[in-house]
């Protein structure tokens, strides 16, 4: 008996692509596998074809104590059928069923068998993976992470209900043999995915259940949902059944939901690339089999999308195609209820669903994208005929009788040329404009021949002054073969001859330029030969291993050396300033607040600022140089300052001659440096290196004692090298604070004019802490549910949203003057004083703010995991200088209620300001100035150590 029997069918109804050479895959992976105790079970159909019998016997035959051929019953036709025969002829301990072309990893069956045996589980599921396109790439679904994340037992499969939920045990499982029959566990033989029945019912039949968070399976097809959309539903409706037959309805609504998203909605992204017939037919199919209701708590667009699928309504379905990789267009009128709902469409039987939240209605004609469907492409008389018509939202867009123009644009892909020829009909209806134009393209349309071979087609509609522009909308099989026209390249006609009409990748019309004729064919294959014959090879070899070696030379890898070794050789320039904030994101904080100072008061200094990536919103006057640039590089080797609040590369060794003042970016509640788990779990270099890094800081700025207690002792800074002067960014928060006391608050800073802020409306800055570790910046989803807050306040309050300048997070869109995004603002301090109301978390920038004794609310929802996980100098709770709320209503109850609170913690965040802002008096610019740069500056602070003294090594 072996350990493992591994079932793997041939020639039955229903069977997956790829015959012989799939079969051939699969087998070949269970032969593969290093645990030798695992045979593979190929069962053959009575139909299956010569050539997956001859491969079969092929492999029986060169491993035959591995392999063993089953003849199935001729009445077993069906795949699941022939695994039944397969569970029936299996002799391992575990048993496990292959999809055709299915794989198993190497170490499948011994990671499947150790988990198995160690947790003395029936059911053991691990990974797997899945053809995505026709380049055979793979990809895991996305829901596998968070299911796989660690390896678990359950004892039941209600403690995992993604199990069940989603289609996650149609392979990557086995079971204990004894168990499968012990429980009956058979495949449906009627059922064409059986698969997507049988692991439910195994997971809910057995007891005790492994997950294995390694991968198990690869190779897994994607099911064909316009050709299967019967059976896929019909194997959903039996796993629904069962889950309300054993008492979880919950669960029950959950598979709902999951399987609209998993196979209903893709199916409506596939509309577009299948031919008009097999739309219709699929459209049929889905309004006789989709009788259900739709799960209400399904996006918008996707609701819109199975709901349009239910009705069969085949010109819907793609406009909910285009709608899903494009939520930002309108593809259907918009109509407005009583209650100010807005729907999609305004057919008789009423909206197909409510899209309110996706912003539409706040937008005007020719700020909103609009589809634009392509109806017609035609040839009338050597011209290219196209109709279409343009869909209008029905809130905003020109009237029946205003006066519309309409030009048809052809631009050159990857370049500036275009175009235009006027349309000769543009003509508005009750919910569109209807156009048609016709463009002499063989005559107008003169490419070069090179690079310009395709040009993207788009309409503009002009009415009253404004402009919408937009691009044609068609399913790939409108055009294809339908006309073409003959092209006059300036390259001459061996470059191409033909413009030919085809629908783009993202369903969008263009023109391309073909070779159709013997001449243009001709000189395209001698261009191929040529460009492809061994001397032009071993070019293209030379050419990408100089591009190599030149992005060797730009690389940070290179750099680093190059600068630690040459360039810390050369003279200081004295009175050289390098000025960085944030590692060059931002012309701000502190540095900015020191450079203006310096300005100012006339120090003769040559101030240089580094940026990364986009030199937007710096000074003119001032040097500017990109991070990590040969000319940032060289502008370090010779300053005689450096200044920054973040840290300058740590991998760049500190001149000797430079002074190095390190501002900082925030007093400390999470812990920091050395105090942080992440960093005392790193190697003996890894730490060594943030310490070098730390070593080079010659000043090092706190506003308080609880930044020398927290954030001088983290990074082990020594006593003489704290300067307690405060932060200068503070500066313009203490004088605001005193503007406001004497003369009120309004007029607000000049920024409220330009951000757009009403000053009847109180201001209400969100601003969250960095959730990541080190890395490139990434995007985040907020906490707050901004489109909320704008429904319950946006009448009296003006939301600023900030992510974190290592984040992003896109907004929805909001009514207007309700929620505004700041993040890209470069000065927060900017912000502080215009903001009445500060909503964080953990972030620093609750300790700034404090200093203008305004209110503060801390949403902060996951407080205890987030202290357990960072660890903390504080208790929050205790110290806050405001209402700490956990939940979002929480939040909004302590908004609405601002004013008690308000007075409920004035005292207590007054003294929050004294214990953390104890040195910030409004005068640390200058003092910091006067300590580092002035005339009775002391040279004597600059140190030396074991990292400078490599420095020129």
């Amino acid at each position: 008996m072996s350990d493992f029997s591994c079932v793997i069918t041939g020639g039955g109804d229903g069977e997956g692509p790829g015959g012989a050479e799939a079969l051939r895959a699969s087998v070949e992976s269970v032969l593969g596998q290093s645990m030798r105790g695992s045979e593979a079970l190929v069962v053959l159909a009575s139909a299956a074809g010569p050539a997956v019998r001859t491969a079969a016997r092929a492999l029986a035959a060169r491993a035959p104590e591995r392999v063993r051929l089953v003849h199935a019953d001729p009445a077993a036709r069906t795949t699941g059928a022939l695994r039944n025969a397969g569970l029936d002829a299996a002799t391992g301990r575990y048993v496990l069923v292959l999809g055709s072309g299915e794989r198993l990893q190497k170490h499948a069956c011994r990671n499947l068998w150790q988990a198995g045996e160690t947790s003395r589980a029936d059911l053991i599921a691990g990974r797997w993976s899945r053809i995505t396109d026709e380049s055979g790439k793979e990809r895991e679904p996305s829901w596998q992470g968070e299911l796989f994340a660690r390896s678990r037992t359950l004892t039941r499969f209600t403690e995992a209900p993604q199990l069940v939920v989603r289609d996650a045990l149609v392979t990557g499982f086995c079971l204990r043999r004894e168990a499968a029959r012990r429980h009956g566990l058979r495949y449906e033989e009627d059922l064409a995915h059986g698969e997507i029945l049988f692991g439910p019912l195994a997971a809910a039949s057995v007891g005790r259940i492994a997950l294995v968070r390694r991968l198990v399976v690869t190779g897994r097809a994607v099911p064909d949902r316009a050709r299967d959309l019967v059976a896929l539903v019909e194997a959903h409706r039996r796993v629904a059944n069962t889950l309300l037959a054993r008492g979880l309805p919950e669960l029950r609504e959950e598979r709902e939901t999951a399987f609209h998203r998993d196979h209903l909605v893709p199916l409506v992204r596939s509309f577009p690339a299948l031919p008009a017939v097999r739309r219709d037919r699929v459209a049929a199919a889905a309004a006789r089999t989709l009788t259900g209701p739709v799960p209400p708590d399904l996006p918008p667009l996707e609701r819109v999308a199975v709901t349009l699928l239910g009705r069969g309504d085949t010109e819907g379905i793609l406009a909910a195609a285009y709608a899903l990789s494009r939520p930002a267009t309108v593809c259907a009128p918009l109509t407005t209820g009583a209650d100010g709902r807005v729907g999609w469409g305004g057919e008789a039987e009423g909206p197909v669903a409510d899209i309110t939240e996706l912003g539409h209605h706040y937008r005007r004609f020719g700020e909103m994208r609009l589809m634009n469907r392509l109806t017609r492409c035609a040839a009338d008389g050597g011209r290219l005929l196209l109709e279409g018509r343009l869909v209008l939202p029905g809130h905003t867009g020109p009237g029946p009788g205003a006066p519309l123009t309409a030009t048809l644009e052809f631009r050159a892909r990857g370049g500036a040329r275009a175009v235009a020829f006027p349309a000769d009909v543009v003509r508005h209806d009750a919910n569109g404009i209807t156009w048609r134009a016709r463009s002499d393209v063989s005559r107008r349309l003169r490419p070069v021949g090179v690079r310009d071979t395709a040009w993207d087609a788009r309409l503009i509609v002009e009415a009253d002054g404004v402009r919408s522009v937009s691009d044609l909308f068609a399913p790939q099989d409108q055009v294809a073969g339908a006309v073409r026209f003959a092209a006059r390249p300036r390259l001459g006609r061996l470059a191409g001859d033909t413009w030919e009409p085809y629908i783009t990748l993202k369903d969008h019309f263009a023109l391309r330029l073909a070779a159709r004729r013997r001449p243009a064919r001709t000189t395209h294959r001698l261009i191929r030969y040529a460009t492809r014959f061994r001397p032009a090879r071993k070019a293209k070899l030379l050419v990408r291993t100089l591009r190599k070696r030149l992005d060797r030379y730009r690389s940070r890898g290179f750099k680093a050396p190059a600068y630690n070794t040459w360039l810390t050789r050369l003279p200081v320039r004295r009175g050289s300033v390098v000025f960085e904030s944030h590692m060059g994101t931002c012309y701000g904080d502190s540095p900015r607040a020191l450079y203006e100072e310096i300005r100012r008061q006339g120090l003769k200094l040559h101030a240089t600022w580094s940026y990364d990536p986009s030199p937007a919103g710096f000074p003119d006057d001032a040097r500017l140089v990109r991070r990590w640039s040969w000319r940032y590089l060289w502008a370090l080797a010779r300053a005689e300052y450096w200044v920054d609040n973040q840290g300058f590369p740590q991998h760049l060794r500190k001149p000797g001659h430079t002074t190095y003042l390190q501002t900082w970016h925030g007093s400390a509640y999470k812990r920091m440096g050395f105090d942080e788990t992440r960093v005392r779990l790193q190697n003996a270099p890894q730490r060594e290196r943030l310490q070098q890094a730390v070593d080079r800081f010659d000043h090092f700025l706190v506003r308080s004692e609880h930044d020398v207690t927290t954030l001088a002792r983290a990074y082990r800074l020594p006593e003489e090298r704290l300067l307690r002067t405060g932060y200068p960014r503070n500066d313009a928060l203490i004088a605001e604070r005193t503007r406001a006391e004497t003369e009120g608050r309004l007029p607000r800073p000049p920024l409220a004019g330009v951000l757009g802020l009403d000053d009847h409306k109180k201001t209400v800055l969100y601003a969250p802490t960095f959730r990541g570790g080190p890395g490139k910046q990434r995007k985040s989803r907020l906490l707050l549910d901004v489109r909320e807050f704008a429904e319950r306040f946006g009448d009296t309050h003006t939301l600023l949203v900030r992510a974190h300048y290592l984040e992003s997070a896109r907004l929805p869109v909001c009514p207007p003057g309700t929620v505004v995004d700041v993040s890209r603002h470069h000065d927060v301090s900017e912000l502080l004083a215009l903001t009445d109301v500060l909503v964080t978390d953990y972030s620093s920038i609750m300790f700034d703010f404090a200093l203008l004794d305004r209110p503060v609310v801390l949403f902060a929802p996951d407080l205890e995991a987030y202290a357990a996980e960072r660890g903390s100098y504080f208790d929050l709770r205790e110290q806050a200088p405001g209402p700490v709320t956990a939940t979002q209503d929480e939040l909004f109850a302590a908004l609405a209620e601002l004013k008690k609170s308000d007075t409920r913690y004035a005292d207590q965040r007054r003294s929050f300001a004294e214990r953390f802002g104890a040195y910030d008096q409004g005068d640390a610019a200058r003092a910091t100035v006067a300590a580092v740069f002035g005339p009775t500056a002391s040279r004597g602070v600059r140190h030396t150590t074991d990292h400078d003294r490599g420095a020129g090594r």
